[in-house]
């Protein structure tokens, strides 16, 4: 299926001390010139302070204030623009069609998942990198006397694990707090609704987990994003859905 066009511009080189409400109305007045503007979201978090969202309801107005706003100065600093990757929920929305947005959001957490457990999975490998100069465990653990010359040495340091919830998706899902009497058919009727449903799988003399498996990665992405945290016998257990370590 071709890309569609894309109506939503991305601004960065913002001015993070400019408090969001203020930002909006600035960035309103300047891009509203090039078209009608159907949302803007400006970022709060401090990972990604002074970038924001411009969304256009047409992708010529986005094109036109991406090639005349470069460089344009707000507060004294020059924006950075671009049409954003993908189509905004604004945009989507607009579509009128409730299925197609259901899969766009879907996608989009999918993407928000990924990039997190790769972001955990770098910040693991950084914080077990020696910094530089650091002088080795070994050599700055005090000799051991006589009687400790047959200790033996230990081990290298366990690897940091990745939380569940930061874990890459794949076709496997792995789930947790189940009631004791939840067995293979009632886990079945949950997930066998989404497409690609493969099979359950329990684990002998092991009560409250499961895996269940999926023909590919998308239908356990739609899986979990419809599962993680549901109810189950009347609210006393909330099941946890996370994707299976690889």
């Amino acid at each position: 299926m071709a890309s569609q066009p894309i109506a939503t511009v991305y601004v960065r080189n913002l001015e993070e001390r400019v408090k969001p409400e203020a930002l909006k109305e600035a960035l309103r007045t300047i891009f509203s010139e090039y078209g009608n503007i159907i949302d803007i979201v400006a970022k709060t978090n401090l990972k990604a302070k002074g970038q924001a969202f411009v969304v256009f309801d047409s992708p010529e107005s986005a094109q036109q204030a991406v090639e005349e706003v470069q460089g344009f100065e707000l507060f004294e600093k020059p924006m950075v623009v671009a049409l954003a990757r993908t189509r905004s929920d604004a945009t989507v929305a607009m579509s009128g069609n409730e299925d197609e947005f259901d899969a766009h959001k879907r996608r989009r957490m999918a993407e928000k998942d990924k990039k997190r457990a790769l972001e955990q999975a770098e910040e693991q490998k950084r914080l077990k990198r020696p910094a530089a100069g650091a002088v080795p465990a070994e050599a700055a653990r005090p000799a051991k006397g006589a009687r400790g010359a047959g200790l033996k040495p230990s081990g290298p340091a366990p690897a940091a694990v990745v939380p569940d919830e930061y874990l890459p998706p794949n076709r496997i899902l792995f789930v947790q707090n189940l009631p004791d009497d939840f067995d293979k058919d009632a886990l079945t009727a949950i997930f066998s609704r989404f497409d690609g449903f493969r099979e359950v799988r329990t684990v002998p003399g092991r009560s409250g987990i499961a895996f269940v498996e999926y023909d590919a990665e998308p239908g356990a992405i739609t899986a979990k994003e419809n599962t993680a945290g549901m109810p189950l016998n009347n609210g006393e257990k909330v099941m946890k859905v996370t994707y299976q370590r690889q």
